[in-house]
């Protein structure tokens, strides 16, 4: 199991500055509520703190990113686990990829099973490389289902899950999970970094939200 130090550092300061923390701070206009939200992501408190709007896989290098299939981008990201579990955040544990479960008399595979030691709890990841669908987020509750009461331990949280997506429909996606009492978030992913107009408008997306 890959673990990764969970008390705030320099090292983690300096990942949140490259994870575009560094231009919330300083396009915003309220510096302490944005850096609190900094903070929220080096030592998350719960789930919402542990997950991000949008991941940036740059790291990746990949020429043509229109053309990933899902096992390619799966095996990238494996192969790039380093990068990759930085990208998501403090706490992150892997775990296991295409995880294997029995429910009923057949066999799932959820594509990517991390451990939060902070929150501890249970985090798992479907990618897709397309739009979110109600079909992937139903997919995704089925799995928590199965975790939360097969695989949760006493001493455990709840699970969360994340859709990764190229894309989303925001009201679809509200809808799919309205009725759930599960931690289901969908994130979108890009596999290059955004241009200089793309940067700016995420940007003051962010500082909104903040």
């Amino acid at each position: 199991m890959l673990v990764l130090n969970t008390q705030p550092s320099v090292r983690e300061f300096r990942r949140q500055i490259d994870s575009l923390t560094y231009e919330r701070v300083g396009l915003s206009g309220n510096n302490k509520d944005a850096f609190d939200e900094a903070i929220k992501k080096i030592k998350p408190q719960q789930a919402t703190d542990l997950v991000k709007s949008h991941y940036f896989f740059d790291f990746l290098n990949i020429r043509q990113p229109h053309l990933i299939e899902e096992t390619e981008l799966e095996q990238a990201l494996i192969e790039h686990l380093q990068q990759f579990i930085t990208e998501l955040g403090n706490g992150f544990c892997f775990e296991a990829r295409q995880k294997r479960i029995l429910i009923g008399d057949e066999y799932y595979f959820i594509d990517l099973v991390f451990y939060h030691r902070i929150l501890k709890c249970h985090i798992l990841v479907e990618l897709k490389t397309e739009t979110a669908k109600h079909e992937h987020i139903g997919q995704l509750k089925v799995y928590l289902q199965h975790y939360k009461k097969i695989v949760q331990e006493e001493n455990d949280n709840p699970p969360v899950g994340i859709l990764l997506v190229t894309n989303q429909n925001k009201t679809l996606v509200e809808y799919a999970i309205a009725d759930s009492d599960l931690d289901i978030f969908v994130s979108k992913y890009q596999l290059q970094l955004p241009n200089k107009t793309e940067l700016e408008a995420f940007i003051n997306n962010e500082i909104k939200k903040l």
